[in-house]
């Protein structure tokens, strides 16, 4: 047996004959099929409204979505064009139906909670064009089989084609169009590259194309379908391409995130990204570090240093704007944070900055200083300007007999690294 045996697809083919049969069989969305289809689009949508995996993959297997895409791609690769249009028409029909059920089933749920499961079908990337071509590879290679084994099921919860349509479902129910645009966006490309997948798969395996009587009216179908291929083919690259830099993007900004800020304990408590506007955005916001002219400067020349090119950093410094700009992102994500709760937690966190509680350090200076009885520690603003707020740290303790406080003071300034310590004597009562 030689070594090419191995990776030959012609082992174990199917007639193509019986191929076709089994495509054009699985194509059409009439009475029982689209009973199917409805179902299980209602029962992703379900899954999708309780956050719930195993509901949405149940659906998923139960789906006949595949059938028409791979239709297309067979007509494509076999210059059948009766087939395209039949295919065309049939993949129509089911996502009208599939956005149709969805929506009216996100309307009249009482639960509008955008939950996790929703969330990770708006904003498509490189890896849902690879699993979707490679899934649809493997979907193609099974229809040409004698035996089909059990791929196919698989190959329909890889490639998702049904959680995006509920996505897209939603959108509608909730006027979220930015919903539906990601999640739609999302049905598409995984159409397109399942459909060429399986455009290529026949075209290695090498199915003849349709015949017609017509020499001529053949001549326009095959430079009609030829044209159509280019259509598909180059706006896919184009798309994978760009997808591709779009992820490069995003890594990029992670690590000049973390590299110029997170490794330097600045809290961040907002961040938006615009890699489609001209030059790209970064819009961050702090919560309590300010930055002046010229750091904005420097950060904005080190973005070249991690290949964030034609790229600007906007760090929004003004707090009602950071504020608004918070609120706005907690709407869009539908949730029932209020500003209320918000302004609980930014105050929270703020106090935190101010307090000190180290146990460890008041009994150290028991032992050192065993004249102290009481000591508390605390953080007060001393001064503001406009560009910068000073913060000075006191040390209150309680002392029947007088101590070195210049010696305490060395030693606790070295041991909490700061330079602004104040020591203040609560004079004990007679």
């Amino acid at each position: 047996m030689k070594l090419t045996d191995f990776f030959n697809l012609h082992i174990g083919e199917e007639e193509p004959k019986k191929v076709l049969e089994n495509v054009i069989a699985n194509i059409s969305f009439r009475g029982a099929s689209l009973w199917i289809l409805a179902c299980a689009i209602l029962i992703a949508s379900v899954g999708l409204n309780v956050n719930s995996t195993a509901v949405i993959i149940g659906a998923m297997l139960i789906s006949p979505l595949m059938g028409p895409i791979v239709g297309a791609g067979f007509a494509l690769a076999t210059y059948d064009f009766v087939l395209l249009k039949k295919s065309g028409k049939n993949l129509l029909i089911a996502t009208v139906v599939s956005l149709s059920v969805s929506a009216i089933y996100f309307y009249i749920s009482p639960f509008k909670e955008v939950q996790s499961e929703l969330l990770a079908r708006t904003s498509p990337n490189i890896y849902d064009v690879l699993i979707a071509f490679f899934g649809g590879i493997v979907g193609a290679i099974s229809i040409t089989r004698v035996e089909k084994g059990n791929p196919i099921p698989g190959v329909a919860i890889a490639t998702a084609l049904m959680p995006p349509l509920c996505t897209a479902g939603f959108g509608i129910a909730t006027f979220n169009f930015t919903f539906f645009a990601g999640a739609f966006y999302l049905y598409i490309i995984n159409c397109f590259f399942i459909c060429i997948s399986t455009f290529f798969i026949i075209k290695l395996l090498n199915y003849q194309p349709v015949k017609w009587t017509n020499k001529i009216y053949e001549r326009r179908i095959k430079y009609g379908i030829s044209f159509l291929i280019l259509v598909m083919i180059i706006p896919s690259f184009y798309l994978a391409y760009n997808l591709l830099n779009q992820k490069k993007f995003s890594e990029n900004v992670e690590r000049y995130i973390a590299s110029e800020f997170t490794d330097k304990g600045y809290t961040m408590i907002y961040k938006k990204l615009s890699y489609n506007s001209n030059p790209r955005k970064i819009e961050l916001a702090f919560l309590s570090q300010k930055f002046d002219s010229l750091t904005l400067k420097r950060l904005n020349k080190d973005l070249e240093i991690f290949g964030l090119s034609n790229t600007e950093l906007i760090i929004k410094q003004d707090a009602s704007d950071i504020k608004s700009e918070i609120l706005k992102e907690i709407n869009l994500q539908n949730t029932n944070i209020s500003e209320k709760d918000l302004k609980i937690n930014e105050l929270q966190t703020a106090l935190s900055e101010y307090q000190i509680n180290n146990p460890e350090l008041v009994s150290e200076i028991n032992i050192l200083f065993p004249e102290i009885q009481n000591v508390a520690f605390g953080k007060m603003q001393d001064f503001v300007t406009k560009d910068s707020v000073t913060v000075k740290t006191y040390l209150i303790y309680k002392s029947d007999k007088n101590i070195d406080e210049n010696r305490l003071r060395l030693w606790l300034e070295n041991k909490m690294k700061t330079k602004n310590l104040t020591l203040i004597k609560n004079v004990a009562e007679k």
